[in-house]
Formats: structure tokens, sequence, C-alpha cells
């Protein structure tokens, strides 16, 4: 770990002096330390390398049923006790919550796999030289690489009044190139805890590939297509999917798609998703920003809605424990799953076309937005590799599409569930996802783009 953080040690020192200094009838501090590095590159060439090291301490304070929060970045004993009054003067000024819960009591968290020292030693030559190998592969086709490799070690603390004191370290690597020139593109993309698991170079021939066989793209007519979304496609979704239903708050207020479904077949039931923050294949985590163990939660089970996951007010709202998928305070979005998995099926990755008459080939989204949340509609185009599928076989690329779709309804008519994952870059950690091939993607326009 970076001497420069501070450590389990270190937190716990600062979380003691931090709850020392408070008046609050209960009090939470939660500490992310971060130091990330990123290297830029465009037109093939790296043009920009920065890094960055933080330390924020977020204070929490209750005084009956008021809550107020805090932040800092400077550690000295005079801005700690800054924080602190500005954390309570920030409750005292809020009207009462009748629903305002306790904070929650010590649990005791796994150890997870979460942090690999090769990624906190990666230096800039060693990015660079994972850069090198995607760009000459797209000089050699005459197309032009841009992207970005980052690296990212960091610690999250949680403690608070009532007897909590979780901690660890973690560390994360992400490389993701486009591939383009006037006629196509190609995207790939890879994660992972520990970067020596990133093969840049085949993540270049990914890219290069797509990029070659896009060019000269023909125009489709709107309609209903069967598909094979990649990973790429799949886990947009499920991120949306996520954000439209999957937290215990939306099923609570009634903008769930999970609302009146829980129990009942919403997909096919090859199709089985859910959360486990301890799965080493992801980004493993312990604990979530209330330092509750993150529990694995069943989401969609064999097809069927089988459950949300909870932070402590969510939890309390319907006498249920926290499953530990808190977000940092304040959060009026509720918990939500950082961690989604979909297994995988049994089809390999070249006979996932297979059985298609004429459909289209997707590999990813973009300018994604939802539509209905409680039926799971969403809105956006086709990006980076669209492909026209005819007798079985990829063949024409094709102008990007707009589609309007619920993905519920979309993975209802599952064909075909690809046995390869791919681990992808979240909204807060990190999603794993297969291919998969469906009977039918609603497509609403053409785009020029």
């Amino acid at each position: 770990m970076d001497e420069q953080l501070l450590g389990r040690a270190g937190f716990e020192a600062l979380a003691d002096r931090v709850l020392a200094a408070s008046s609050a009838d209960q009090t939470e501090v939660v500490v992310l330390g971060t130091d990330s590095a990123l290297t830029r590159f465009a037109n093939s060439g790296i043009h920009q390398n920065v890094a960055e090291r933080n330390v924020e301490v977020r204070v929490r304070a209750i005084v009956g049923k008021r809550a107020g929060v805090a932040t800092t970045n400077d550690l000295s004993d005079a801005a700690l006790t800054r924080v602190v009054e500005r954390a309570l003067e920030a409750a005292r000024q809020q009207p009462e919550d009748p629903d305002l819960p306790d904070l929650p009591t010590p649990r005791p968290a796994p150890r997870v796999p979460s942090f690999v020292q090769a990624t906190a030693d990666c230096s800039a030559e060693r990015r660079a030289g994972m850069v090198q190998p995607i760009c000459a592969l797209a000089n050699e086709r005459g197309l032009k690489a841009s992207g970005a490799c980052s690296t990212e070690t960091g610690e999250v603390g949680v403690a608070n009044s009532r007897g909590v004191r979780a901690y660890e370290a973690r560390s994360r690597a992400h490389l993701l190139t486009v591939i383009l020139d006037d006629e196509g593109s190609g995207y790939a993309e890879r994660m992972a805890s520990d970067v020596n698991a990133i093969d840049a170079e085949a993540l270049g021939r990914e890219a290069v590939d797509k990029a070659v066989r896009s060019r000269g793209a023909v125009r489709v007519e709107p309609g209903e297509y069967p598909v094979v979304l990649e990973s790429y496609a799949v886990g947009e979704m499920l991120l949306y999917l996520a954000y439209m239903g999957f937290g215990a708050q939306s099923l609570q207020e009634g903008t769930s798609f999970l609302r009146g479904r829980l129990g009942q077949q919403i997909v096919d039931p090859r199709i089985s998703v859910w959360d486990d923050a301890s799965d080493p294949a992801g980004l493993p985590s312990g604990f979530d920003y209330e330092g509750v163990p993150s529990q694995r939660v069943d989401l969609i089970a064999n097809g069927v809605g089988a459950g949300v996951v909870y932070d402590t007010r969510t939890a309390v709202r319907d006498r249920r424990a926290s499953t530990g998928h808190a977000l940092p305070a304040p959060n009026t979005f509720g918990p939500f799953p950082s961690h989604l998995i979909v297994g995988a099926g049994d089809t390999p990755h070249a006979d996932l076309a297979k059985g298609i008459e004429r459909g289209l080939w997707v590999t990813r989204f973009n300018y994604v937005n939802v539509v209905k949340s409680d039926q799971a509609v969403l809105t956006g185009l086709t990006k980076d590799g669209t492909f026209l599928i005819e007798n079985g076989e990829v063949t024409r690329p094709v102008k990007n599409l707009r589609f309007t779709e619920s993905v519920l309804d979309a993975w209802s008519g599952l064909l075909a569930l690809g046995s390869e994952r791919r681990l992808l870059e979240g909204w807060d950690d990190a999603v794993l996802a297969p291919a998969m091939r469906l009977a039918r993607f609603r497509f609403t326009g053409v785009s020029d783009v």
C-alpha cells in the first residue's frame, strides 16, 4: 500500500480523533483515500499522464431525528474539528426526519482479495507499455487509436460511535480504446483488480478488427430484429436495470419494474442476475459505505424476480436487515448493487450468430436513457461495430441504429447465453456480463453518425 495513504492504523487514529470531537448523539466517519493515475492517448499517441492522490473525510452527525453531513480533505486536527462542527450545524438546520434510523452496529465483515500490489506499483512507463501495442496495431491498418489506461489504489474506512470499525485497501486497473478512421470504428475494454490480468494486445486486436470490418456501413431499415448483444451492450443494459429497480428504495417508492413482480417470471429462465461483492472475478469489497458487510443478493433467479438490495434506511422501512449496499451519505437514491453479475451460458462466442437468418450484431450502446423505469424501457444508439447477420454469419457493417426497448421484453426472448463473461466498468465498481442472442430487439431509427 502506498505509504502516503493512511493505512489501517492511520485510519483508526483519524476515526478516533473525529469521534472524540463530536457531541452528536451518533456520529459516523467515512474515509476515502485514492491514489490514481491515468494515461490518455489519441491519434495513436499518448498526450497526457496525470496522477492524483487524495484522502476525503466524510462526517455524518445525528442529533435527535436530524442528520447532517460535511466533508474535508484537510487532515489537520483543526480541520477535523471544523468538519465535525459543520456536520453538527448541518444536522441542527435540518427538519426532523421521523424515519431516520440509528447508525448500524458492528457485524463481522469477510476478508476479500480486494487489493493487488502489482496494480499499486504500476508506473507511467508500464501504462505506456500497455498503450503502445494498441497504437501500433491501429497504425498498421491505417487507423487511429484513442482511449485511456488507468490504475487506482485506494482505501475505504468506516467507523461510527456505535462501534463499527471497517477498513480495507482496494485496487483496480482499466483499459479501453476506440479505434477509428473516417469510415469505421471499433471498441474494446478490460478491467481487473490486477493490472497483470489485462492483455493489452488482445484488446487492441479486438478493437482494430471491429474498426476494419465497420468500414463501408450500409443503411438498414428500423424494425424488430433478432440480435446478438456483446457483453458491452449487455453490461450497459444491466447497469440501467439496476438503476431502474434493483434497489429497495425504488421498489418502496413504486418506480421499480419489480413492483408487483417479485416471485414472478420476468425474463427467460436461463437468466440469473445477482450482486456479490465477495466474488474475486469482480472487484471485491467486504462492506458498504455504512460499514455493513456486503451480502450476496439474488436479483433475478432463473428468470424470476427474486429481490432487491438494502441499506440501513430502506431495511428499517421493510423490517429487514441491510444487505450492505449503502452509498455514501447524504444519499437520496438509496442502496445500489455495485458488483452485478449475470450467470454465464454454454454458447461459445463464435457460435452466437448461429440460427439467425437475418439479424444484427451489436457491440455496444451509447447515449442510453430511461424511457419508463417501471417497465424497464430504455432508448439509445448502437456504436463502434454494428453488423448484419445473414444465415448465421456476420456479414456487412450497418449504420448505427436507435433502439427503444424494454430490457425485460428483450431478455424474455433469449435464444442463447454466452459462455464467456467480461468484467466492465460500472457506475461505482464493475459488472460481469456475458453476450446474449435475443429473438427480438426493437430499433426505431437510423443514425448517420
